[in-house]
């Protein structure tokens, strides 16, 4: 499961103008705690800019999922209804839940939860579909380094994260 993190960034910019102007944008972040989710954010946003830049927020994003698409340039956030038939008193009930497309229009963003939601045995109607802010999103990715033994390559987890386990 994904903990996401919304992390603004406030840096200086120089605009089509030539104009260097203060901006702070968003960013989301997997992460298992927010130290992480600062020092990911840091890490990932370093090569981008140039000169000093601060972390100014950081909040907990509640996404249930993400579907994350090559062909967007935004991301949009969106509301769906989990349809449950209550077996004892034969109503629908409905459980609001969050996900995150990214997609360049509504439409498109449409289209991608569709898809993603293709698979899933569950019922659900779109509620809202809202355009975000965020200007990237940074999914967590495990490192892999691979030990050769006895001629073969085998892929191994990174063990170098986890050194400060007390052994």
């Amino acid at each position: 499961m994904h903990n996401w993190f919304e992390c603004k960034i406030n840096y200086e910019k120089i605009t089509e103008d030539g104009i260097q102007k203060k901006i702070t944008e968003p960013y989301l972040v997997d992460a298992l705690s927010f130290t992480e989710a600062e020092a990911r954010i840091i890490e990932e946003m370093r090569p981008y800019i140039s000169g000093e830049f601060t972390v100014m927020d950081i909040k907990r994003a509640r996404y249930a999922e993400t579907f994350l698409n090559d062909n967007g340039d935004r991301f949009y956030r969106v509301k769906i209804n989990l349809i449950a038939l209550d077996e004892k008193s034969g109503t629908e009930k409905k459980k609001p839940i969050q996900l995150l497309a990214q997609a360049s229009t509504i439409h498109d963003a449409i289209s991608v939860i569709d898809t993603g939601m293709k698979g899933t045995m569950a019922d659900y109607v779109i509620a809202s579909v809202t355009e975000t802010t965020l200007m990237d999103v940074f999914p967590f990715v495990a490192e892999v380094k691979t030990i050769r033994k006895s001629g073969e390559e085998i892929a191994a987890p990174d063990s170098d994260s986890d050194s400060d386990s007390g052994e």
